[in-house]
């Protein structure tokens, strides 16, 4: 089969198309011939091994030269090829979509996933809308509901609303009944306010933290304002949750990158309550299966910004990282 292989870190022309074997599916897994893989943040994180002290504390997904696994990618959509054995919950022909993170491997024509990380797909969805969904959804729904704990009438601000997890997570609120505040640049705001955001700030020409506005909930996926200043935005008893997956340093790794802001996050926690870190949030039927519910009722729909197919993989993860992709790009076969 073809697959997006790479054996050492690097920039996006580390990625290959290679020939490699067709993976076979153990018991508890499935095998999936993948109709479209989202790209996201965390597929060039590993692509160039940064931060470096990922290395040391992700051992899972880095290795010290390269990464664990040769092939990049992982929230795909698709069509399940063959089954394990035991497996009973699909049978070959059923589409589903999901997410096999620290696994990866989505990059390619067949994918071998374990039961706990697909689900099935949304019905009226293509398999490109549905490969956006997983990991940047599952995201948005733990940092809304689990993390912010928001309720009808809350004040909701996204910082990063254009995003891959910010555009879920603009439409998971207003599902959610708040009155909702984007944060985006000056391109993006009309995506942004298509989207249900109530209000739209452009953050090249105001900064919500000195508006003197206040949320009861202020999600952080970009970390380009201090600690300091984001409790400033937050109402007295509000939650300042942290979810940032950072921004590319132009091909220069990182010390410590995201990670600083999640470890700052974490200390200052044990004084103000009211930040909540969300570090790395695990894919399961559950939370698909809630994503699959809002999304066949019209509730939220995937931005796709551009599609690619695979033997251009290397440009779409470029595109992302470097040239300023808003909501997802997606990587179709």
């Amino acid at each position: 089969m073809k697959a997006i292989v790479q054996e050492r870190y690097g920039s996006s022309e580390t990625l290959r198309l290679r020939d490699i074997d067709r993976p076979s599916p153990a018991a508890g897994e499935v095998l999936v011939r993948v109709r479209a893989a989202a790209v996201n943040a965390r597929d060039w994180h590993i692509m160039r091994g940064d931060p470096m002290l990922a290395r040391l504390a992700m051992p899972s997904d880095f290795g010290w030269t390269g990464p664990k696994r040769t092939v990049r990618g992982s929230d795909f959509a698709g069509v399940v090829e063959a089954v394990g054995p035991g497996v009973t919950t699909y049978a070959p022909g059923d589409e589903v979509y999901g997410d096999l993170r620290e696994d990866d491997g989505a990059f390619a024509e067949y994918a071998r996933v374990p039961l706990g990380n697909l689900a099935r797909k949304p019905a009226g969805l293509t398999f490109a809308q549905a490969a956006a969904v997983p990991l940047a959804g599952t995201t948005a729904l733990a940092a809304l509901r689990d993390a912010g704990k928001v309720r009808p009438g809350q004040h909701v601000l996204v910082n990063g609303a254009s995003g891959g997890v910010g555009t879920f997570a603009v439409q998971l609120a207003k599902v959610f009944g708040a009155t909702v505040t984007g944060v985006c640049s000056t391109r993006n705001a009309e995506l942004v306010a298509e989207l249900g955001a109530d209000h739209v700030v452009d953050y090249t020409r105001e900064d919500f933290t000195r508006s003197g506005h206040r949320y009861d909930v202020l999600l952080d996926l970009v970390g380009n304002r201090s600690l300091r200043a984001c409790r400033r935005a937050l109402a007295a008893d509000g939650r300042l949750v942290i979810a940032g997956g950072g921004v590319s340093g132009g091909g220069r790794p990182s010390l410590v990158g995201p990670m600083s802001l999640v470890i700052r996050a974490n200390a200052a926690r044990l004084r103000d309550k009211r930040i909540v870190p969300l570090s790395n949030v695990p894919p399961s039927p559950q939370s698909l299966a809630t994503l699959r519910e809002h999304l066949e009722a019209g509730e939220i729909t995937p931005a796709v910004d551009r599609t690619f197919p695979l033997d251009r993989a290397a440009e779409a993860v470029r595109y992302l990282e470097i040239d300023h992709a808003r909501a997802k790009v997606v990587i179709t076969l």
